[in-house]
């Protein structure tokens, strides 16, 4: 491993003029690590791409000032920050960028939106954030456009042509969501972000098998569901094996099993060395085929649908079961 500094040229103006960087004062350059073999990104079906790990700005950090968190996440190595705005955290998520000390082009941002007119929201989360456009902008449910989805969806593309949003996708849909969409969609989703972990595998199977059908690329949130939400479980054993192979924790075999599937990362924490746990992910030998079969399998054995929908309802705040109207929601854990 080894730590080396980046060039000091920023751009906070929305115009995005290249300009010498002056940040505040006290603050200093960040210092990113690289690693042997660092994440790379993913090619996505309308050229662009996606970074294979991402810093995410949802659970604990809701409806709170992220600004530390983000740039934490930044000054050890993150540049693809993942937020929405049911998170309530838009606008610190955009002091972090400004603070950071990047162009923009160096940092790759996500957004979601939650409901209300899609051109407006976007507007909204652009001014939030400080910044022209997005990388990436995702219909966060799809109960959100169960009724309009063809006119969202056009919204959407239009956003895209607009260059407001790079690209465009969905999150937390089923096959028969996308199947819907695709029907009249012009641009198809380049990404669907879904709750993904060894106890559900077996339901997202078929889902990721239908995605790749359309290059569209599976991200992944709250992977480490097994051990920090349901401890205890049939998994553990067969990742404790691979971790005492690998000289490894049993979050870093999570994600590596996560990475085996093709499926991007997205994760959190507030801590500093969880951070450098999780980037260090990258420098890890692949699990051979026996460890991931067996995870799989261990994790077929896993909590009941009805644990885990009783787990998800404690995860997600009422505000958002409320907004959503809809069951498939309850089923999230963000």
């Amino acid at each position: 491993m080894r730590w080396v500094d980046r060039p000091c040229i920023n751009d906070y103006h929305a115009s995005e003029k290249r300009h010498q960087c002056t940040l505040p004062r006290g603050k200093k350059r960040p210092l990113f690590l690289l690693s042997a073999m660092p994440f790379h990104s993913t090619p996505l079906n309308d050229g662009n791409s996606l970074p294979q790990i991402a810093f995410g700005t949802g659970s604990a950090m809701k409806g709170k000032d992220a600004t530390d968190f983000v740039e934490q996440a930044i000054d050890n190595g993150f540049w693809h920050i993942d937020t929405a705005s049911i998170y309530g955290n838009e606008e610190s998520v955009g002091v972090a960028i400004r603070e950071s000390g990047l162009t923009r082009r160096e940092l790759y941002i996500t957004t979601k939106y939650d409901g209300g007119n899609v051109r407006e929201e976007m507007e909204k989360s652009l001014k939030k954030l400080g910044v022209s456009y997005v990388d990436l902008y995702l219909i966060h449910f799809p109960g959100l456009v169960k009724d309009n989805m063809v006119e969202a969806w056009a919204e959407f593309e239009k956003i895209k042509s607009d260059g407001l949003a790079k690209s465009i996708g969905v999150s937390n849909f089923a096959i028969e969501n996308l199947v819907e969409l695709l029907k009249t969609a012009k641009v198809v989703p380049a990404v669907n972000q879904v709750l993904f972990h060894p106890y559900n595998y077996v339901q997202n199977a078929s889902l990721l098998e239908f995605s790749a059908k359309f290059n569209i690329v599976t991200e992944a949130y709250s992977s480490l569901t097994p051990i920090t939400k349901v401890p205890g479980g049939p998994v553990d054993k067969p990742i404790q094996r691979a971790a005492k192979r690998l000289n490894a924790t049993p979050a870093q075999v999570i994600l590596s099993w996560v990475r085996s599937k093709g499926v991007v990362i997205v994760t959190q924490s507030t801590k500093k060395y969880r951070l450098k746990e999780y980037l260090e992910v990258a420098d890890l030998p692949p699990l051979t085929v026996q460890e991931i079969l067996d995870i799989e399998t261990e994790g077929a054995k896993g909590p009941t649908a009805l644990s885990m929908h009783v787990l998800a309802r404690r995860a997600v705040p009422l505000a958002a079961l409320t907004l959503l109207g809809s069951a498939y929601a309850g089923l999230l854990c963000l």
